[in-house]
């Protein structure tokens, strides 16, 4: 009985899934396929804070890292991202957090994911053109072939 009991334990651990936590080198947001790094420590005079020019919109997959979009690893969905007076976007931006701004410098080329072609509205576009293409061409045809 106790043999049983033991093997029946040591297999339930053995089969059941492991619990994996990611870990983050530092806090980023995504714009524009860019990936900016969050400088918690370094703020910005609201003087300087120009437009808006994007938001959270996604949220990286906890479990894969991979992440598509405006997305972000530190600040929810519908944080705003602005321009900085006198800074190129592609070498810094600002983020809102409370009621201050962060400054995000550019670190890398955001990777290539999927839907971020999916999403694009000039690839959405192109597709419902074809869509409607093939459908007016396939119409056109029963019509004619009824006739």
């Amino acid at each position: 009985m106790k043999r049983k009991t033991l093997l029946s334990l040591l297999l339930i651990f053995m089969i059941s899934s492991s619990v994996q936590a990611l870990s983050w080198a530092y806090p980023f947001v995504v714009w524009k396929e860019k990936v900016y790094e969050i400088k918690q420590e370094e703020f910005i005079e609201n003087s300087k804070i120009g437009q808006i020019i994007g938001e959270v919109k996604t949220k990286p997959n906890g479990m894969t890292g991979k992440y598509y979009g405006d997305a972000s690893n530190y600040y929810p969905k519908g944080t705003k991202y602005y321009e900085i007076k006198g800074t190129s976007t592609s070498t810094a931006i600002a983020v809102k957090e409370a009621n201050q701004w962060v400054k995000a410098i550019y670190v890398h080329k955001a990777p290539f994911h999927i839907m971020n072609v999916i999403s694009n509205i000039y690839f959405i576009s192109v597709a419902v053109i074809m869509a409607l293409i093939v459908i007016g061409v396939m119409f056109r045809a029963k019509k004619s072939k009824n006739q």
